[in-house]
């Protein structure tokens, strides 16, 4: 008997940023969620505390499908004391009260990365009970749920419910396209190809965005995983024969769009 499935996720909002390298002033957006990102969101959903124990969740095997990649948002802007005084520094002194930054500074400027309009399926394979627990979960959260920041909600329910056991791949494959309509839209074909990353051992590439804890006063370590990137073929819904704008089209096998060019 296997006792293993798989939870779907749709991770869907105006604005998602999912971590990086960065740090500081200046903190970037991966183009696809990690899974530091995604065991965080799934923490949050069942109320655990930041020193809580996640080891169960590191073990979870996670698929990415992009559906909408959406597009890069920079967030600029500067901070300063409106009383005209030094702004502090991120040090505090023995009494753990902020000292002023040295030599003083008076504006603060930071840049902050968002994907904007993007649209993905996350799949996370492994044991059923835990998934069972996980799925009812992100549909009664403890805590908000966030797409890589606080300030980043998602945009209609996030789970998509679970699947039998499948190899990622074949489970990603199984969850209809999720694009917005506006996006649907342009697309004319019977079929998308998607990109998609799964983790996978014998995977060709490492990704290093597995978390050991999310407490404050340690910090985060991030571990390596091996993944394979992949295109995922699924329909779009769209019939072979009808025209983007709903309108018939006349067949016009003799048309050169260079023409007009003289070639």
């Amino acid at each position: 008997m296997n006792d293993h499935a798989v939870l779907i996720l749709r991770l869907a909002a105006p604005l998602q940023s999912w971590g990086g390298p960065s740090h500081y002033n200046r903190r970037e957006t991966r183009p696809q969620p990690t899974k530091s990102g995604i065991l965080g969101l799934l923490a949050a959903a069942e109320g655990r505390t930041r020193e809580a124990s996640i080891t169960d969740l590191v073990d979870l095997r996670l698929g990415v499908r992009v559906d909408q990649p959406g597009s890069l948002l920079r967030d600029y802007h500067t901070a300063s004391d409106p009383r005209g005084l030094p702004l502090p520094s991120a040090k505090v002194n023995a009494k753990g009260v902020q000292t002023k930054t040295s030599p003083a500074k008076y504006t603060s400027v930071t840049q902050r990365f968002y994907l904007q309009d993007a649209v993905f399926v996350a799949a996370l394979r492994g044991p059923a009970p835990l998934l069972e627990r996980l799925e009812h979960a992100v549909r009664h959260p403890t805590y908000p749920l966030c797409l890589g920041r606080r300030s980043c909600p998602p945009t209609g329910p996030v789970s998509l419910g679970l699947q039998a056991d499948a190899d990622l791949p074949d489970a990603l494959a199984a969850v209809p396209w999720q694009a917005s309509a506006h996006r649907r839209k342009h697309i004319r074909t019977t079929e998308v190809r998607l990109e998609a990353t799964v983790e996978d051992p014998a995977g060709d590439q490492v990704a290093v965005d597995v978390p050991d804890t999310y407490a404050l006063k340690t910090g985060t370590l991030f571990g390596r995983r091996d993944v394979r990137h992949l295109w995922i073929t699924v329909p779009t819904g769209r019939q072979a024969t009808e025209p983007a704008d709903g309108k018939a089209s006349p067949a016009d096998p003799d048309h050169d769009p260079f023409a007009l060019l003289g070639w």
